[in-house]
């Protein structure tokens, strides 16, 4: 479970990233934070994984205070940021391995993994090829491995689909409902609402740094669809 509570965040003094900003992600959930760019979506993701110091308020996961024992809130999660920056002088299973070290994943747990989601992805046949050979999406699925294969109880993505191919978006999703089945607790960003829509149990929209929208996905979109609700929110 991930709680926020009345996080704030400044940049340069002047610009009010998150305005005292407070929600939960409850275990089991698949939990959508959409909003158009610069409204505070990254900022929040790196504030609850522990990249970014906020200014006042806590983030609690599993009952643990990021700012109090990040250590602790750090062995829970993954986190797959907005743009896949991997060390290129590294081959894709050193850089899954070098992830997995730093959880002390048994070595049993993370081939299982690593066997089961390369297959999935289809880069099996280029695990040990140079991260500096591949693709924005190739780079994609080794970020994406390297944080299932630990086996997390709570994932963090920042625009996990960006660069997939329709076949991996696919596996992704059926991915997350599987985690979330398990009890596990996964938080997104993205733009891309339909997805958003037919996959999550409830959804929080940020526009200016503050939550103006949030609840069941079910009851925000109501008779329409998730893309008018953040349409009419953007105009006022």
């Amino acid at each position: 479970m991930i709680e926020i509570k009345k996080v704030s965040k400044t940049y340069n003094g002047k610009k009010k990233a998150l305005n005292n900003v407070s929600f939960d992600i409850n275990d089991g959930e698949i939990f959508a934070f959409i909003g158009h760019n610069g409204a505070g979506k990254t900022t929040m993701i790196k504030s609850i994984v522990g990249i970014l110091d906020f200014d006042s308020g806590d983030i609690l996961i599993n009952k643990k205070s990021i700012k109090e024992d990040p250590i602790a809130c750090k062995l829970q999660m993954a986190y797959v940021p907005d743009n896949p920056d991997l060390y290129e002088n590294m081959s894709a299973i050193d850089f899954i391995n070098f992830v997995c070290d730093m959880y002390d994943t048994p070595t049993d747990v993370r081939k299982e993994n690593i066997d089961k989601y390369a297959k999935m992805f289809e880069i099996e046949n280029n695990l040990y090829d140079d991260i500096s050979s591949f693709s924005h999406g190739m780079k994609q699925k080794v970020a994406l491995i390297a944080c299932l294969a630990h086996n997390p109880n709570v994932l963090i993505m920042d625009e996990p689909f960006v660069g997939l191919d329709p076949k991996a978006v696919f596996d992704m999703k059926n991915i997350m409902k599987e985690m979330a089945k398990d009890g596990k607790t996964i938080f997104f960003s993205t733009h891309i609402l339909d997805v958003a829509e037919k996959l999550c149990d409830r959804v929080a929209i940020i526009k200016n740094g503050d939550i103006v929208k949030i609840g069941k996905m079910k009851d925000i979109k109501k008779d329409t669809s998730l893309e008018q609700v953040f349409l009419e929110l953007g105009e006022k």
